[in-house]
């Protein structure tokens, strides 16, 4: 039994969409309360974004 290509918990593209091998490679994956959670690499580099826009001034 294989287990399912992953999707975007954000935007919902599959994996398995992606033509580049790099962009395959550059999926982020993350453990939350027991669960397998995926980011494409367009919602994973937004998400970083906001965390980082959320940071106070001292931390720069």
């Amino acid at each position: 039994m294989t287990a399912p290509d992953p999707t975007c918990s954000r935007c919902g593209r599959a994996r398995a969409t992606e033509t580049d091998p790099l962009a395959t490679l550059a999926w982020v994956s993350t453990k939350e309360n027991g669960h397998q959670r995926w980011l494409c690499p367009d919602c994973a580099r937004n998400h970083v974004r906001d965390i980082e826009g959320k940071l106070p001034d001292e931390y720069w």
